[in-house]
C-alpha cells in the first residue's frame, strides 16, 4: 500500500504548511454555535457559517475567487482572478481572463461550483433584491402609518453610516468606496450591505457580510449595551399608551386596507423619482409589501415570494458569501478594520435614534421612549423585541412592541435609501 499516495490525497500537509485554515475553520465552528445553539439569525449564519467551512478545505475546489485588476508584464488587466496557488486564471493562450467576458458554464467547469453561484447571483446584484422582496412580503407597515411621527426615528438611526464613512473615509483609513461600504454596516440590514459592497468595494465582499449578519445576530446583546449607556431609567419608564391618553393623535385612519395598499405604490414612486439607485432594493421590497397587502388575489404569489423563493435565495447567499471567506480574504489587517468599523457604526446608528427621541422631547409635550429611537435600525422584528423587553424589565405594563416596530420598518426603508445615495456619489 502506497502511503505516500494517501496523505497526498489528504488535505492534512497543506494545513499544516498552512496554519490559518485553523483559525477559519473555529471561525465557521462560532458561527454554527452562534446559529445552532444560540439561534442568533440561524437561517443566515448557518449557511454562512458552512460555505466558510467548505471553502477552506485545501483542494476542495469550493472557495470564492474575487476579480481584482492587476498588471501582468507591464500590461494592464481587470477583473481577473489570481488562483491559490498564485498564478492566474488564463485561456490556452494565457492570456487572463476577464471573469466578466467569460461563460458561466466555464466558471463553473474551470472554478467550481461556488464561482459560478457567486458569479451568477451575487455579483450580477441578483439575490439581495430578490431577499428584499421577501422581506417586503413579510414586513406590516401598519404600525408605521398608524404612528408616523416615529418613522422619523428610523432615519435619525441611520446616523452611524454617514459618521463612519466620514471617519474611515476622512482620515484615510479606507479609500470611500471601501468606507461607504464599510459604513452600510450601520443599517443593520444584510441584504443592503451586501448589494452595496458588490457596487462599491466587491474585494470586501466577505468580511462586511460576516460583519454584517453577525452584528445583526447580536442585537439582543449591543442594543441593551448602547441603551444602558445613554438612557435613565425615567426615560425608559416613558409609557407610551399613557402619553397617548395624555395627547390624543388628531388624525384617525378611517381605512387602513387601501392606504397600505396605497402606501408600497406611492414609496417606489416617490424613491423612483428622488434617489433612483435605490430602486433595486426598495422597489423590490414595496412590490413584496404590496403582494401581501392585495389579499385573496395575489396569495399564490405572495406565498412564493415569502415562502419557496425567499428561502432557496437565502441559502444561495449564505452560502456563497461564506465561501468568500478564504484564508487570504479574511485573515488580514483589513478585516480587522471591517470588523471594528461595522461595530462602531452599529453602535452609532442605535445611538443616533437615541439621542434624537431626546432631541424631540425636548421641544414635545408628548414624550417618546427613547427605546423607540434605538429600534430605527433594519433588524426586524428583532431590535423591536428586544427593545420591547427592556421596557418590560422597568415597568411590567409598559408594551412598546408596537411603537418601536414604527421606526424599526422605517429603517428598512431608511437604509435601503442611505445604500442609493451612497451608490450614486461614490459608485
Amino acid at each position: 500500500m502506497d502511503f505516500g499516495k494517501i496523505y497526498e490525497m489528504t488535505a492534512i500537509g497543506d494545513i499544516i504548511a498552512h496554519p490559518g485554515f485553523l483559525a477559519m475553520y473555529l471561525l465557521a465552528f462560532v458561527l454554527l454555535y452562534c446559529g445552532i445553539k444560540k439561534g442568533y439569525e440561524p437561517l443566515l449564519l448557518i449557511p454562512i457559517a458552512f460555505g466558510v467551512l467548505l471553502a477552506n478545505f485545501p483542494g476542495g475546489n469550493m472557495g470564492v475567487y474575487g476579480a481584482i485588476n492587476e498588471t501582468i508584464n507591464g500590461v494592464d488587466y481587470h477583473n481577473v482572478i489570481k488562483l491559490s496557488d498564485g498564478s492566474f486564471w488564463c485561456n490556452s493562450e494565457g492570456i487572463p481572463y476577464n471573469v466578466y467576458e467569460v461563460s458561466l458554464p466555464l466558471i463553473a467547469h474551470d472554478l467550481g461550483l461556488m464561482n459560478y453561484l457567486y458569479y451568477a447571483l451575487i455579483k450580477s446584484g441578483l439575490l439581495p433584491p430578490i431577499i428584499f422582496m421577501g422581506v417586503g412580503a413579510l414586513t406590516d407597515f401598519g404600525p408605521m402609518l398608524r404612528n408616523m411621527k416615529l418613522a422619523i426615528f428610523g432615519a435619525g438611526a441611520q446616523f452611524g453610516i454617514f459618521a463612519v464613512l466620514l471617519i474611515a473615509g476622512g482620515l484615510g483609513i479606507f479609500e470611500m468606496k471601501q468606507a461607504a461600504a464599510l459604513s452600510i454596516i450601520g443599517g443593520a440590514d444584510g441584504p443592503t450591505a451586501i448589494f452595496t459592497t458588490i457596487k462599491l468595494a466587491p474585494e470586501l465582499l466577505g468580511p462586511i457580510a460576516i460583519a454584517a449578519y453577525s452584528y445583526m445576530a447580536l442585537v439582543p446583546v449591543i442594543i441593551p449595551l448602547v441603551v444602558k449607556m445613554l438612557c435613565s431609567e425615567k426615560e425608559l419608564k416613558i409609557n407610551m399608551k399613557e402619553q397617548d391618553k395624555l395627547y390624543p393623535s388628531s388624525q384617525e385612519m378611517k381605512n387602513m386596507r387601501v392606504l397600505k395598499i396605497l402606501f408600497p405604490i406611492a414609496v417606489i414612486c416617490i424613491v423612483g423619482i428622488l434617489v433612483k439607485d435605490a430602486v433595486p432594493l426598495v422597489g423590490m421590497l414595496m412590490f413584496g409589501n404590496l403582494i401581501k397587502e392585495i389579499g385573496s388575489s395575489t396569495n399564490r404569489i405572495f406565498d412564493a415570494a415569502s415562502n419557496g423563493i425567499m428561502n432557496a435565495a437565502t441559502i444561495f447567499l449564505g452560502l456563497s458569501v461564506g465561501a468568500t471567506m478564504t484564508v487570504d480574504a479574511f485573515l488580514n489587517w483589513q478585516t480587522i478594520g471591517i470588523v471594528a468599523g461595522g461595530f462602531v457604526a452599529f453602535g452609532l446608528s442605535i445611538a443616533g435614534g437615541i439621542c434624537l427621541v431626546k432631541v424631540y422631547n425636548i421641544f414635545s409635550k408628548k414624550k417618546i421612549n427613547p427605546l423607540i429611537g434605538a429600534t430605527g435600525l433594519s433588524a426586524v422584528p428583532m431590535a423591536s423585541r428586544v427593545a420591547n423587553d427592556i421596557a418590560l424589565k422597568y415597568d411590567s405594563r409598559n408594551h412598546v412592541l408596537n411603537y418601536c416596530m414604527s421606526s424599526n420598518v422605517a429603517g428598512v426603508i431608511g437604509s435601503a435609501v442611505a445604500a442609493g445615495i451612497l451608490i450614486k456619489f461614490l459608485g
